[in-house]
């Protein structure tokens, strides 16, 4: 882990780990309707004030709280255009396996890439910690699995330009 990157995830880890004090709460306009009040936004008073815990202006996090449910949202380094479409395409195979990972959205909050979900369900059926240990464990992953797959593409772009030009 690069010295950068540390503090920035212990940052997200007591942020998130502040934020996780969810609670089962009743919908106040409707009568038996327990939805995640941080999707809803029907009441200010249910809602916290969103953190951004920011590296730089390409990679950070939002999150948003509210009384039974909490929203992350990631924004991933892009350096160049590869870095960007190979973000995007593995974005969208994580997304629309959304029904296996529990706590995954399958749309991302404008302006981030990637969002999760968790609500006072998830924290009554999983350890609190876990679910923060998942996020950052991601959010260190993620950065590794995109340079590995740039190398890849890199490697065999090289490849082939190689065989292509060994005709000439």
């Amino acid at each position: 882990m690069s010295a950068t990157l540390k503090p920035y995830l212990n940052a997200v880890r007591s942020t998130l780990t502040a934020v996780m004090c969810l609670e089962n709460f009743s919908s106040q306009i409707v009568e038996r309707h327990n939805k995640p009040e941080v999707e809803v936004r029907s009441s200010k008073e249910l809602l916290l004030t969103p953190v951004i815990v920011s590296r730089n202006e390409k990679e950070k996090v939002l999150i948003e709280g509210s009384v039974n449910s909490m929203r992350i949202s990631i924004s991933i380094k892009q350096a160049d255009e590869i870095e960007k479409i190979l973000c995007h395409k593995f974005m969208r195979f994580m997304m629309m396996r959304a029904d296996n990972f529990f706590i995954l959205r399958r749309k991302p909050v404008e302006g981030y890439d990637i969002s999760f979900l968790i609500t006072n369900f998830h924290t009554e059926q999983m350890y609190k910690h876990k679910l923060v240990d998942f996020i950052v464990q991601f959010m260190e992953d993620i950065d590794k699995e995109i340079s590995e797959m740039k190398l890849t593409v890199n490697a065999r772009a090289r490849i082939c330009s190689e065989e292509f030009l060994k005709n000439f």
